[in-house]
């Protein structure tokens, strides 16, 4: 499922971002957010924009990486069934953010939508266009796409892009930790 690839960039930047800065539990471990924050937010935008290298500043980071942990809140309210609340949060950050739907054509690209005003400051531009990018997964009628792992100790967020929809976990290391846990207490019992 790709939106279009602007948008489908942002969303998983999004995605990247919450998953590597986000408190709780990374595949069965308990997770602590980085100490240095532009590092983690200069890898989690580079791990699906390879064209972006640049490090931001310690203080955009931590705002970026505050919108981000409310992202990823509203993903987990999402995950418990509270769609509304799940919106409300991210239309409380696109707000926050100066999310502003505004075309755009630079680094040889055709035109194509960016979420922010064109002399938003860097991590607004970076939040408003993660919000936004969740918000169009939301506002879809494949939101059972967007979730939570389902593995024990494991709450990073994931976006199914399948053809057939049935992702349930963050990573394959989840999926396979919970398929051999299954394995051996079918063997056990």
């Amino acid at each position: 499922m790709d939106f279009d690839s602007h948008s489908s960039v942002v969303t998983q930047a999004a995605l990247a971002l919450m998953n590597d800065v986000s408190p709780g539990h990374r595949r069965g471990r308990p997770f602590s957010a980085p100490e240095d924050l532009p590092e983690a937010v200069a890898q989690a935008i580079a791990s699906v924009n390879p064209k972006w290298n640049e490090l931001p500043d310690a203080a955009e980071a931590a705002k970026l990486v505050g919108w981000a942990v409310r992202l990823h809140a509203a993903i987990t309210a999402l995950d418990a069934g509270d769609v509304d609340g799940a919106c409300v949060e991210v239309n409380r950050v696109m707000r926050e953010a100066g999310a502003l739907p505004t075309l755009s054509r630079h680094d040889g690209e055709p035109w194509h939508l960016h979420f922010h005003a064109v002399d938003a400051p860097w991590a607004e531009s970076w939040a408003s266009s993660m919000a936004t990018g969740l918000a169009i997964v939301l506002g879809n009628a494949s939101v059972e796409r967007l979730g939570i792992c389902n593995a024990p100790a494991c709450d990073r967020a994931y976006l199914d892009v399948s053809r057939n929809g049935t992702r349930r976990f963050c990573c394959t290391a989840c999926q396979n930790r919970v398929k051999a846990a299954a394995f051996r207490a079918r063997q056990s019992g």
